[in-house]
């Protein structure tokens, strides 16, 4: 009775590790719909955040043209120093529909247009995604150039990039 036992439970364990390996290797290693990491379960699909650029000191016809990380166009605005949760920051960039103004102007009241002062800071998208098998390719996108007390869209981007329906 032991043996017929023992038999039973090693067929059930050896389909058990079949079935792992069969869901398992072809994620090398990580059976991804069950993970609940996003950078495992969302490895190497396209990704945006959102970063704020110092374009004082550029001329305005530049500023608005989309560029690589390595050719930033300004320097890189720490939103920590200002109290703003990057995290927080990216989200609002990225899951905003709808750009009215109230929106826009928002962005002046997360940073404090005292902090801004004379300078003009650019809020912008930065889009990656995988090329090839091991690299990024990683865009900057410069959506909303905004002062101490004003707001401007992209001119080079459509109105539906400010404007997609719902909230």
């Amino acid at each position: 009775m032991n043996k017929e036992y023992s038999k039973k439970g090693m067929k059930v364990i050896g389909v058990i590790f079949v079935i792992f390996a069969l869901l398992v290797a072809p994620h090398e290693g990580e059976f991804w719909p069950f993970s609940i990491y996003p950078m495992f379960s969302q490895a190497g699909n396209p990704w945006t955040r959102a970063m704020v650029i110092d374009v004082t000191d550029h001329d305005t016809d530049e500023i608005w043209e989309a560029h690589s990380l390595e050719n930033l166009r300004g320097n890189p605005v720490p939103v920590g120093k200002y109290g703003v949760d990057q995290i927080d920051y990216s989200n609002f960039m990225s899951k905003t529909r709808n750009w009215t103004e109230p929106r826009r102007m928002a962005l002046i009241q997360m940073f404090g247009s005292e902090n801004i002062g004379s300078q003009r800071w650019m809020a912008s998208k930065v889009h990656g995604k995988m090329v090839g098998e091991d690299s990024v390719a990683v865009i900057v996108q410069p959506f909303l150039l905004f002062t101490a007390d004003s707001v401007y869209m992209n001119p080079l981007l459509d109105e539906s990039e400010y404007f997609r329906g719902g909230n």
